[in-house]
């Protein structure tokens, strides 16, 4: 028997390939499928299954490419409903691979079709589960992403069932592997490993400690924020198809001269730019958007861009494929090519181009004194803005920078100074500032990072922290 966890940092998602003489099956699989394939094919073994957990809102999953690649039928668990040919297996059913099987547990409450999937040995005891986003490190999956016509409540009291039949029955020596690390939106407050024991999680996950079905419920609804935006449209794409990532990345990676590129401008695209956020304020095609691959690339892209119009690509050299490929991830599928030459072509075309002004910290606090104008703009989220800001500045998330209404509430003679945890999130913040036509503004650097290090910084802490 072997295991092997396949982490994805940028998306905090993990799936895995389970392999018992000369059998294999993929868990949760990703989007782009070639590392499952070539592990197969380095280890000489045939893909089998291609078991998913659920509709997942957080991804796409590469179930239809690999299942058209390997032949291997796609299982979910009861109930789940899709536009293409799946097993729909039954609660207990058993998947035989070499010497080693594994069991359906439908867990319903994260979603109604989510399922685990119980490992058992070749001695048929068992060994590890792969609980998907019923049951995390520390959490357990929130019931408030995928309900149809139910409420986060009803979902957490049959969750709250699952949990009692389904998951504390298991031995504690039982491992768990999850769907998902820390930094998921699908739960929230995962722990920071990815992989725990039944018996630790007895012991200290919340969610399965003794309480009422009502405590329960509370526990896991309270202080939910709201799911990214693009979390709909990926369980929808999950549950309906999609585009072969091939098809994807060829039309991706069409390389586009500048005077293409312009002329693709003038069609109404979008024109997106990956590099490092240090780069992309000094010179950048304007109207630019950018969201650097250095960052939780794809979770922004999914939170912010429309999914409706085309894109075209500003990329480091060489990283035009992962670009379009971390991009497909979350369900996008309209690239159309990327600028030959990057940026150094356009600026050497002796074509426009716009820039972010930096400044540090320190200046940023000498400034607050002396201009009347001044407007300290922390696009941190709100448990991190009432954790600790500056007095008097405004917190505008970044993920409800896509309202053109949250963006028209300033003035045109504000002096905006932009920051967020540590300069990531305030490019791109400021990059959509731009986009929109306020251009009378600051990036500062280091973000709170620096702000708070300031002698003269004036914070203030929020009565109560939101967790």
């Amino acid at each position: 028997m072997y295991i092997q966890q396949l982490y994805t940092n940028c998306l905090s998602e993990a799936a895995y390939y389970i392999e018992s003489n000369g059998e294999a099956a993929i868990i949760d699989p990703l989007r782009d499928i070639e590392a499952y394939i070539q592990l197969a094919k380095e280890r000489n073994t045939t893909i089998k299954y291609i078991f998913e957990t659920h509709f997942h809102a957080d991804f796409v999953s590469g179930h239809l490419d690999l299942s058209k690649k390997t032949g291997a039928p796609i299982v979910y668990g009861p109930g789940a409903k899709t536009n293409f040919k799946v097993h729909n297996a039954a609660d207990g059913e058993v998947f035989k691979m070499g010497n080693i099987s594994l069991e359906v547990l439908h867990t319903p409450g994260h979603t109604l079709e989510s399922s685990c999937y119980l490992l058992k040995d070749e001695n048929n005891k068992a060994h590890a589960l792969f609980s998907g986003d019923t049951l995390f490190v520390g959490d357990v999956g929130r019931p408030d992403l995928s309900s149809g016509d139910m409420s986060s409540e009803e979902l957490a009291a049959i969750m709250y069932e699952t949990i009692q039949t389904k998951l504390l029955p298991l031995a504690d020596d039982v491992i768990v592997y999850p769907a998902h690390g820390p930094g998921s939106s699908c739960g929230k407050s995962l722990g920071p490993n990815t992989h725990s024991t039944m018996g630790e999680e007895k012991q200290s996950n919340y969610a399965l400690q003794a309480q009422s079905k009502e405590a329960f419920i509370k526990a896991v609804t309270e202080g939910l924020g709201a799911a990214p935006r693009y979390f709909p449209i990926n369980a929808k794409i999950n549950q309906q198809g999609y585009e072969a990532i091939e098809t994807v990345v060829k039309k991706g990676t069409t390389a586009l001269p500048v005077t293409d590129f312009k002329q693709k401008i003038k069609e109404d695209v979008l024109v997106l730019d990956t590099r490092h956020a240090d780069e992309f304020t000094q010179g950048f095609v304007p109207g630019s958007v950018f969201i650097g691959l250095e960052g939780r690339f794809a979770e922004w892209a999914g939170s912010i861009l429309p999914f409706d119009k085309t894109i075209i690509l500003v990329t480091p050299a060489g990283k035009e494929e992962e670009t379009i490929i971390r991009l497909s991830r979350v369900g996008f599928d309209k690239m159309e090519g990327y600028l030959k030459g990057g940026f150094e072509a356009w600026k050497t075309a002796g074509e426009k181009v716009d820039l972010v002004i930096d400044v540090e910290a320190d200046e940023l606090i000498m400034d607050i004194p002396h201009d009347p104008n001044l407007k300290v703009v922390d696009v941190r989220r709100e448990t991190e803005f009432a954790d600790g800001h500056l007095a008097n500045a405004l917190n505008l998330p970044l993920n409800e920078m896509t309202d053109v209404a949250e963006l028209a509430q300033f003035e045109d003679n504000d002096n905006l100074y932009i920051h967020c945890a540590g300069g990531y999130r305030s490019v791109i913040a400021a990059s959509l500032l731009k986009r929109q036509g306020i251009h009378n503004l600051r990036n500062v650097v280091g973000g709170w990072g620096k702000i708070k290090e300031q002698e003269k910084a004036k914070i203030v802490k929020e009565a109560s922290v939101l967790n």
